[in-house]
């Protein structure tokens, strides 16, 4: 499926009808578009699906159609507060995933030909502010966007925006290119009313995950969002929704979001390389492997995310110290 969650079908999907697969949420972890890391983040997974859980319920219950049916334990489908334990299987409904053909470029015309039943080709990110480390920020500066794009006067660090911006990036090329409205629009494979939907519903989800998360001091600063088409053609939300490593938390401040691991590297000499590399063809070899987290970091992060799913889900799964106390442990360590 991917390079931190596998993919089990159970039934494939087809044109007409959705399949059925489960989600495994690993402990593994990707920063900078490289693809798996060296090390595993004990009970990461558990802590992703048991968030992404939480979020995909509170969607349902506001109306909003997901692919989410229940979380497995034991061999059965139950609901979040049903289980007994954590969990890192999810149970869900599959769309097809139809690629753009790749020819100069990348050709996505096949997507205004399909009827229905495919994810959407497009990561949709809701910016609540501009945190240090937006890209936001670099496309500013690089003279990719302007302000006025996003009906802003000025786009500057440290920024809370008075309403959320939506913003595009493609989902199924080998690096994320980001788009405007209008080539989003034109490679989505959805009409106008439809693509207006969808942008809504971005928006609700960024409400319902603000409004969930400031329940417990976090704030919610930005995300990313995944769609697709039904068998009826209904916009649903897919992939995994409202976790740390979807959205980017602070804490009073401080990320607690998968940016602690991208800020650990960033001081690497890994990194200065693919900054340089980056795009390049076979920029991965290129850029060699990436060194290991150090103990202490790879056990606090595990630590943290552990902690945000007892306090995000209001239920105790695991046996750590609340986030505040794990914060201040991370401040220490990162001096």
């Amino acid at each position: 499926m991917g390079s931190v969650k596998d993919l089990f079908v159970i039934e494939e999907p087809k044109e007409d009808k959705m399949g059925l697969a489960d989600f495994v949420f690993s402990d593994r972890y990707s920063v900078f578009d490289y693809g798996v890391m060296p090390d595993l983040i004990e009970h990461k997974g558990e802590s992703l699906c048991l968030i992404s859980a939480y979020f995909f319920e509170k969607l349902e219950s506001c109306g909003i159609k997901t692919h989410y049916i229940g979380l497995v334990e034991n061999g059965k489908v139950k609901r979040l507060d049903e289980i007994s334990e954590a969990t890192n299987v999810m149970r869900v409904k599959l769309a097809r995933v139809v690629k753009p053909e790749k020819k100069n470029g990348y050709d996505y015309s096949i997507f205004r030909k399909l009827k229905g039943n495919f994810l959407i080709p497009l990561e949709v990110i809701y910016r609540n502010s501009i945190p240090k480390g937006s890209s936001l920020l670099r496309r500013v500066k690089e003279g990719k966007v302007k302000p006025e794009d996003f009906g802003l006067k000025e786009i500057k660090e440290g920024m809370k925006l008075e309403k959320p911006i939506i913003d595009f990036s493609t989902k199924l090329e080998d690096i994320d290119r980001y788009l405007s409205h209008e080539e989003a629009k034109e490679i989505s494979g959805l009409n106008d009313e439809e693509f207006e939907r969808l942008k809504d519903i971005a928006l609700k989800v960024d409400e319902i995950i603000t409004s969930e998360v400031s329940k417990v001091s976090l704030e919610n600063e930005d995300g990313k969002i995944e769609f697709a088409l039904d068998e009826f053609r209904n916009i649903i939300v897919v992939d995994a929704v409202g976790t740390p490593d979807e959205c980017r938390f602070s804490y009073d401040g401080f990320e607690v979001s998968k940016e602690l691991l991208r800020s650990y590297y960033r001081k690497t000499e890994w990194y200065r390389k693919l900054k340089e590399v980056k795009g390049k063809p076979n920029w991965r070899e290129m850029v060699g492997k990436p060194p290991r987290l150090s103990e202490d970091i790879r056990l606090l992060a595990s630590k943290l995310y552990m902690a945000l799913c007892n306090e995000i889900t209001g239920k105790r799964f695991f046996d750590v110290p609340k986030l505040g106390e794990i914060i201040k442990e991370i401040k220490e360590v990162m001096k």
